[in-house]
């Protein structure tokens, strides 16, 4: 054992007391009060001096303090024990768990949130992509849009997708459905690229108007001046009428711009600049302030029309233009309708047979009208619209031309017929195949006063 005795007195070089010889042995009292704070001490040995005291002090300040004895050394903390004989977890172990449950909650959640985002994002893109369409573009050039009979909601998403006025025709087609709009008013409407597809179905919802010389016409832009035009007219006699039923107007001047070849018809060859017979006779409303220009483009869009009905384009056997001129003499020549494909099958047959046609309603053509009706005399007129002099038919029709008439040119009834003649009064015909059948049914006509 160390020969160190805590209980025994340090000296006055340890810093000790009074520097009296050596004191008992005993237990060393454990300072309280002022000394354990570094004052002086009150009980448990001898008072030292001030001076001693403050020596002391700073020699166990500066001093190394000896390692205390066995009995007097430091113990290590024995962990408690928990239920179970394992080692109660301590407060810094349950803290670190808590931490990292609360981690992999908030992982779990985070992959959570990440598949449904997934899976959503095609209905997010989807209801964005629907709603951009819907909203207006950019204000961009005019667009006339023409809704025809008969067009599905398809079609006319087709077309305006087509024009720039929307982006997309599906969206066209969705919203539609959605918002119970259609059917659409048939009729032209001026749109802009750009529209969107709202603005689009609300601008077709009101009523069309009519395409007059590129120009949209709505119903409320037009006149109630009425033009009415009889089938069967010459260009000269459409003239006269535009001059008298319709006031600012002069014959003259609308024949310069009928025969001026600028406004033509799709059916109309490159070499023929007068719009004889393709002017369709027909009703009219046309506008107080409306040019000549504009009256022969409504009148020649008409026609248009309908031969693109009789598909005209598709006629066989002759030209399209031909099969007008054709019409010209079914019209000017049968005067009931069931008679027009026979007639029609009458010019075909003496074509095809390299006969001259040989009709009347082409010597009043020549000779610039009728009454009187043609004499012999007529048929010797030097004209290229005289088809007792000329073969094949003529150049230009002869008058304006009726739906039925131009049907009937694109479709002849099937029949070997190459001769007609009046019957009756009310303008009925007989046909007949052989010339001494057609003589007999002359005289017959001759007996009745009608010829």
């Amino acid at each position: 054992m160390s020969g160190w005795d805590p209980r025994a007195p340090r000296s006055p070089r340890d810093g000790g007391g009074s520097g009296r010889g050596p004191q008992p042995r005993g237990p060393r009292p454990r300072p309280t009060g002022d000394a354990a704070r570094g004052g002086s001490p009150i009980r448990g040995g001898a008072a030292a001096s001030t001076g001693g005291a403050r020596r002391g002090r700073a020699g166990r300040r500066g001093a190394k303090r000896p390692a205390p004895p066995l009995s007097e050394a430091p113990t290590e903390q024995i962990p408690a024990v928990g239920r179970g004989g394992g080692a109660a977890p301590s407060a810094r172990g349950r803290s670190g768990g808590g931490r990292a449950n609360r981690t992999r909650g908030r992982r779990r959640n985070v992959r959570v949130l990440a598949v449904v985002g997934v899976m959503l994002l095609p209905f997010v893109i989807g209801i964005g992509w629907f709603a951009y369409q819907l909203r207006p573009g950019s204000d961009g050039p005019s667009v006339i849009v023409t809704i025809k009979e008969g067009m599905g909601t398809s079609d006319i998403a087709e077309v305006l997708a087509r024009k720039g006025v929307i982006g997309s025709g599906l969206a066209f087609k969705l919203w539609s459905t959605m918002s119970g709009g259609g059917p659409y008013q048939p009729g032209c409407h001026t749109l802009h690229e750009g529209l969107g597809v709202r603005g689009a179905a609300n601008r077709l919802g009101n009523q069309g108007g009519e395409l007059i010389r590129g120009k949209c016409v709505l119903p409320t832009e037009q006149a109630d001046l009425e033009l009415f035009l009889r089938p069967g007219l010459t260009l000269n006699q459409i003239a006269a009428q535009i001059e008298e039923q319709l006031p600012g107007h002069t014959a003259a001047e609308f024949l310069t711009v009928a025969n001026s070849g600028t406004i033509r018809s799709k059916y109309q060859p490159p070499e023929i600049t007068s719009l004889e017979g393709l002017l369709f006779p027909d009703t009219y409303l046309i506008g107080p302030n409306w040019t000549d220009e504009q009256i022969v483009q409504r009148l020649l869009d008409r026609f248009d029309e309908i031969a693109d009905r009789v598909n005209l384009a598709n006629v066989q056997g002759i030209t399209p233009y031909q099969a007008v001129v054709a019409a010209s003499l079914i019209q000017t020549e049968a005067k009931v309708n069931d008679e027009a494909p026979l007639v029609s099958a009458v010019i075909r047959n003496r074509l095809a047979q390299g006969m001259q046609l040989q009709i009347d309603s082409t010597l009043c053509y020549a000779k610039g009208g009728c009454p009187p009706v043609p004499t012999d005399a007529d048929k010797q007129i030097a004209s290229p619209y005289n088809t007792y002099q000329i073969s094949g038919l003529p150049p230009t029709p002869i008058s304006s031309v009726t739906e039925v008439s131009l049907r009937a040119a694109v479709a002849p009834a099937s029949v070997p017929y190459l001769f007609y003649v009046i019957a009756d009064a009310e303008g009925r015909h007989v046909f007949a195949t052989t010339l001494d059948e057609h003589n007999r049914n002359v005289a017959a006509a001759r007996e009745k006063g009608l010829l």
